[in-house]
C-alpha cells in the first residue's frame, strides 16, 4: 500500500466509511470449487453457522471478543483474523460472508458486504429496524447477489411437508392462523452500574452504529435482546422462525394492518416479556416459486409469546405444544411446530391424534445457500423473501410501542394513521456510520 492510498483509507476510517475489496462481479464457482468465506461473528449462533459452512475455505474470521476469536482461529489456522468487519471486507479474495452479529449490526455488515460484491448469509432477524431491512433487501436485489437468512428450520422436512399439505388444499382455504412461542425477553430496566469493559472485548466495535452506551455484562455478550437499543425481544428473535411457516405456505407478504390485542405496559427501554399481536393480511395473488397456489382471500394471523396461547386450544394440546402454528381452514385444521404436525377435521379437536414427527435436517439450510452461490440460483430464504418476513415481525413491535393499530403502507414504509410510528420504523446511527 502506498502512502497516498494509506492516507485516503485512514480518512475514510475516521469518517466511519471503508472501501471494500470484494469483487464487484462475484466469481462464479463450479459445483466442485470451494468458496472463500469470511465469517463475521463466531460465538453462539456464529459458532453454529461457522460449523454449517466449514466445508468451504474459511479465509477470514471476525469477532469483537479476543478470546472467542482466538478459539475460532485454532480451528481454522489458515484464516486471517479481524476485529472490525470493515477490515475483513477490504479483502479482494472473498466470495461470500456469513454474518452472525447481534441484530443492531446486521444491517451495516450486510449492506457493506453486498456493496462490495459478496454473497451474504445473515442471521435472523435480517435487521433491527424496518428501514434497515428495506435498504438491505433492495441492495441484494440491485446487486443480484445470492442471500439467505438464518431461518434454518425452513430446510427441515416438517416445514416442507406442512407447506405441501396446505397448498394441496388438505384443509381447504385458510383464513385464520395462530402462532405462539414459548419464549420471553425483557420486562426489566437497563443496568445502571458501569463496570469496566473486559480487556478482551472491543466494545466500541460491538456497539457499531449505535450511540455510546455503558458496558454491562448483562448486555454483552448474551442478553442484549432484552432491550430495544440492541434487539426486538421474542417477536424479533422467533418471529422469523414461526411466521416463516404461514408466510411460506400462504404466500403472505406485507400485512395491511397490525394491532396489539394484549400486552404489558410499554417499557421505554425493555422489550415486552409477553405479547398478543393481530396481523391482517390482504387478499393477494403474489406467490414465490415454491408457492404456486394463489391465496383467494384475506388472512388473520395472531401472534402470542411469553406463555400466552390461543384460547381455543384444549388444555391437553396447550400443554403438549409449548410453541406452535395452527392453520384453520374451511375443511380442517393443521397444527405444527419445528418437527411435528397433525391434521384435524373436527373444530373441537376431538379427532386429534399423535402428530407425525419428521427429521429436522436443519443443516441443509447452509448447504443450500452454498450451492445457490455456486449455481446462481436463488436460495429459498433469500432477502427477497425474508426481508418482508422480517418487516412483518418487527412491525408488531412498532404497534406495541406506539400503542395503537397501524394502517400499514408497505410500499412507503409508513403507518398511514400514526406519524409517531416513524420513530420506531427508521434507524438512527451515530456520526460516522451509515447505510
Amino acid at each position: 500500500m502506498n502512502r497516498r492510498r494509506f492516507l485516503q483509507r485512514s480518512a475514510l476510517v475516521t469518517a466511519g466509511l471503508w472501501l471494500t475489496g470484494c469483487r464487484t462481479a462475484p466469481r462464479r464457482a463450479s459445483a466442485n470449487d470451494k468458496l472463500n468465506l469470511g465469517v463475521i461473528g463466531v460465538a453462539n449462533r456464529g459458532r453454529e453457522n461457522l460449523n454449517g459452512v466449514a466445508s468451504e475455505n474459511i479465509v477470514a474470521l471476525c469477532d469483537v471478543d479476543d478470546d472467542v476469536l482466538t478459539a475460532a482461529a485454532r480451528r481454522f489456522p489458515q484464516a486471517k483474523t479481524y476485529h472490525d468487519f470493515r477490515h475483513l471486507l477490504d479483502r479482494s479474495d472473498l466470495d461470500a460472508v456469513v454474518i452472525s452479529t447481534p441484530d443492531h449490526t446486521h444491517a451495516v455488515a450486510a449492506a457493506a458486504a453486498l456493496r462490495s460484491g459478496c454473497h451474504v448469509y445473515c442471521e435472523k432477524p435480517l435487521t433491527r429496524t424496518i428501514s434497515e431491512c428495506r435498504i438491505v433487501t433492495d441492495l441484494a436485489r440491485k446487486h443480484r447477489l445470492i442471500t439467505q437468512i438464518g431461518t434454518q428450520i425452513h430446510a427441515g422436512q416438517n416445514y416442507h411437508r406442512v407447506v405441501a399439505t396446505i397448498q394441496q388444499g388438505a384443509i381447504g382455504t385458510v383464513k385464520e392462523v395462530h402462532v405462539w412461542v414459548n419464549a420471553t425477553y425483557g420486562g426489566k430496566d437497563l443496568p445502571r452500574e458501569t463496570p469496566a469493559v473486559p480487556p478482551n472485548l472491543h466494545y466500541d466495535l460491538w456497539l457499531g452504529p449505535l450511540p455510546a452506551h455503558p458496558y454491562h455484562p448483562d448486555i454483552v455478550p448474551r442478553w442484549w435482546r432484552h432491550w430495544w437499543a440492541f434487539g426486538g425481544g421474542a417477536l424479533a428473535d422467533f418471529g422469523c422462525h414461526y411466521l416463516d411457516l404461514p408466510h411460506w405456505a400462504l404466500g403472505l407478504n406485507a400485512p395491511a394492518s397490525v394491532e396489539v390485542v394484549d400486552g404489558p405496559p410499554v417499557h421505554r427501554e425493555s422489550t415486552p416479556p409477553w405479547l398478543v399481536v393481530r396481523y391482517e393480511y390482504p387478499a393477494s395473488k403474489e406467490s414465490r416459486k415454491l408457492n404456486p397456489v394463489s391465496r383467494p382471500g384475506p388472512v388473520t394471523l395472531t401472534w402470542y409469546h411469553g406463555g400466552r396461547k390461543p384460547a381455543l386450544l384444549p388444555a391437553s394440546l396447550a400443554k403438549n405444544w409449548s410453541s406452535g402454528v395452527l392453520f384453520m381452514g374451511e375443511t380442517g385444521m393443521l397444527l405444527a411446530d419445528y418437527t411435528r404436525h397433525a391434521v384435524m377435521r373436527q373444530t373441537d379437536f376431538t379427532d386429534y391424534a399423535a402428530p407425525q414427527v419428521l427429521a429436522g435436517d436443519f443443516a441443509r439450510h447452509h448447504q443450500e445457500w452454498i450451492q445457490a452461490v455456486k449455481t446462481g440460483q436463488p436460495a429459498s430464504c433469500d432477502f427477497a423473501y425474508s426481508g418482508p418476513l422480517t418487516e412483518a415481525a418487527l412491525l408488531g413491535n412498532v404497534a406495541f410501542r406506539v400503542g395503537q393499530k397501524l394502517d400499514w403502507d408497505a410500499r412507503n414504509l409508513r403507518a398511514r394513521n400514526c406519524a409517531a410510528a416513524d420513530a420506531f420504523i427508521r434507524h438512527q446511527y451515530r456520526a460516522g456510520w451509515t447505510l
